[in-house]
């Protein structure tokens, strides 16, 4: 990758990345790598949160096509089982539900990472790029054009692009560029992340315990530590985050039932609001969307980033394809094409969570019975669970795609 200070004048791309979170350098990789001339506008900035992501299905193998995932494999831990747990303490409760991957003939799940450790390996990959120009600056101006996307970065460097990957998040400035609304809906609920030490081992094994105000999950790291993703109302996250380390300690081992034994918090701690948001459309005028300029959905499921990781090879394999025939990877009929590509999968996906964490949060005693009865359902009649822990990882309806180095595996739900 070619570090590009600000000078005069102006560069033209076939692509334009624009926002460096994990889901945007994976795409300027992914880019780079069908032979579009591409450029990533991204700030170097420290990764500072301690948050992690379970990484599923065909995620491992699209960061292994993107010669990645070799160098951060030893540093993620294996999921192999995930639990479901009903910690409600209602009238109505449900029954466990524990998936097994070997149930489905898989030797694991996927793996979960810190986010720092994949970010910093991603990082590396795009500098060993040569088609990969990066400039340390921010967008100021996107002006999407007939033929080009014009681009004047903050230092006032002047780009232009036959296509521009929105990367740049909830607020993102592509998406606004692009003129695609966006339906948002906020949550009453909040989610605390943090990790720890514990003195039992893990053995590969996910918890996710369900809590009237929503889950919470334990999901194995390497060692005997784990990532915690911990769901409440907005008061009672910010009573959680303001403990000392010895409070919280204590109030996560409560909450696991000591299934880890004594727990130890690791410093650093992060508390965000939770929303649902869905941009109208995925594309158009030449900005196509990826990561959360895409789609937000609470922390359930570990869909985010997964659904993010799949916003980029898809768009890499319409670029790969417009690029082969000779065709402009910014056409409205490439932009369709993606869109097209993307709808289901972010569509059902943005569903099903939402719907799930409906039910648990609903005191209406009907709603709890149907949730207790599907998870009996699946947790006792083994053709729906193993077709719930495929359809979870890799969506059905997907194709491999295995000349652009990204093959999906089956898998299953979990954070």
């Amino acid at each position: 990758m070619n570090d590009a200070s600000v000078p005069s004048g102006s560069d033209t791309y076939d692509v334009v990345v624009i926002g460096g979170g994990p889901a945007g350098l994976a795409c300027a990789i992914a880019l780079a790598q069908t032979g579009a001339t591409t450029a990533l506008i991204a700030r170097h900035t420290p990764y500072a949160d301690n948050r992690t992501t379970a990484l599923l299905g065909g995620s491992v193998d699209f960061l292994q096509a993107l010669e990645v995932w070799q160098g951060v494999k030893d540093k993620a831990a294996e999921l192999k089982v995930m639990r479901l747990v009903d910690d409600t303490g209602r009238l109505i409760r449900a029954p466990e539900v524990r998936f097994s991957c070997d149930e489905i003939g898989l030797e694991m799940f996927g793996y979960n990472i810190e986010n720092r450790l994949l970010l910093a390996a991603l990082e590396q990959r795009a500098a060993e790029l040569p088609g990969l120009t990066r400039f340390d600056d921010e967008a100021a101006a996107i002006t999407p054009q007939d033929d080009i996307v014009a681009i004047v970065t903050g230092q006032g460097k002047a780009l232009s692009a036959r296509l521009v990957i929105g990367a740049d998040g909830r607020q993102s400035r592509c998406r606004e560029a692009a003129g695609i609304d966006v339906k948002r809906r906020e949550l009453d609920q909040a989610a605390l992340t943090f990790n720890i030490s514990h003195s039992r081992p893990h053995r590969n094994v996910s918890t996710e315990f369900h809590t009237p105000q929503g889950p919470c999950v334990f999901v194995p790291l390497p060692g005997d530590r784990s990532s915690v993703v911990w769901v409440a109302a907005p008061k009672e996250a910010e009573r959680l985050i303001a403990l000392s380390d010895g409070e919280l300690a204590e109030a996560a081992e409560a909450q696991s039932h000591s299934i880890l034994g004594r727990i130890a918090v690791e410093p650093g701690r992060h508390l965000f609001p939770l929303a649902i948001e869905q941009p109208r459309q995925a594309a158009q005028r030449r900005i196509a969307l990826v990561g959360e300029a895409a789609h937000v959905v609470p922390p359930i499921g570990a869909q985010g980033l997964n659904m993010g990781l799949r916003d980029a090879a898809d768009i890499a394999e319409v670029v790969r394809d417009a690029m082969a025939s000779g065709q402009d990877p910014g056409a409205p009929q490439m932009l369709k094409r993606y869109a097209s590509a993307r709808r289901a999968d972010v569509a059902s996906r943005t569903f099903v969570i939402d719907i799930a964490n409906r039910s648990l949060l609903s005191a209406f005693l009907p709603m709890q019975s149907l949730r207790a009865a599907g998870l009996h359902l699946i947790g006792s009649f083994g053709p729906l669970r193993r077709l719930a822990m495929r359809e979870g990882l890799a969506p059905s309806w997907r194709s491999p795609r295995v000349d652009a180095g990204f093959t999906e595996t089956p898998a299953s739900p979990s954070e």
